[in-house]
């Protein structure tokens, strides 16, 4: 449910607070490039362990479902990008203001 949550706050905050370069909506974004493959690859994973031996053979999808899911993972930038682009935003929200 929280890929989900994430992907509807993400849609909600461009529609409702500027489009795609509101800060908020960016922070979004990122998590979601982070959260949701990573939740398809778990799923396949856990997928293939149900299906034991046959999960990684050519008689089941799971082995080529893994493959490009994985690879989507690595597509648009290592994970720890994503993450440090939302720790930088996060903590930019507690930077301390000049008065």
């Amino acid at each position: 449910a929280r890929p989900v949550l994430l992907v509807l706050q993400a849609a909600r905050r461009i529609d409702e607070e500027g489009g795609v370069f509101n800060p908020a909506a960016r922070q979004r974004i990122a998590m979601i490039k982070f959260v949701v493959p990573a939740m398809t690859v778990r799923v396949i994973d856990r997928a293939i362990q149900v299906h034991g031996g046959g999960g990684v053979s050519s008689d089941f999808p799971l082995a080529f479902a893994y493959a490009q899911a994985r690879s989507l993972q690595l597509a648009d930038g290592p994970d720890e990008v994503h993450l440090e682009q939302v720790a930088r935003m996060e903590l930019a929200r507690y930077k301390p203001r000049p008065t």
